[in-house]
């Protein structure tokens, strides 16, 4: 028996679902990044295996890429929102900063 459609789901509902549990359930930004970066990883395995078994040839790569791209950008914009956090406050815990609108 081979690797099908259905095993590349289930890893990614199970990525999608440590990831959503990450963002809900932690208070240090580090953290809930990590869990963002389990959920676009698992978008990225959706796109990738629906473009080998669903026929969508080119496209699901090219999405997968844009993913990829967008994580990359996501990940050098949080990483500077978290160290001018860290500057002005000692820590990272998102429910402890209240005082951004400030």
């Amino acid at each position: 028996m081979g690797i099908g459609l259905t095993h590349y789901l289930i890893l990614s509902l199970i990525l999608f679902g440590l990831g959503m549990f990450a963002i809900i359930t932690r208070k240090n930004a580090i953290m809930v990044l990590m869990g963002l970066e389990l959920v676009l990883n698992s978008a990225n395995i959706n796109f990738i295996a629906f473009a080998k078994y669903g026929g969508m040839n080119i496209e699901g790569h090219v999405a997968a890429i844009f993913v990829i791209i967008l994580a990359a950008a996501e990940a050098a914009v949080a990483l500077a929102i978290v160290l001018n956090i860290y500057q002005n406050y000692k820590h990272v815990n998102v429910d402890e900063i209240d005082r951004m609108k400030e």
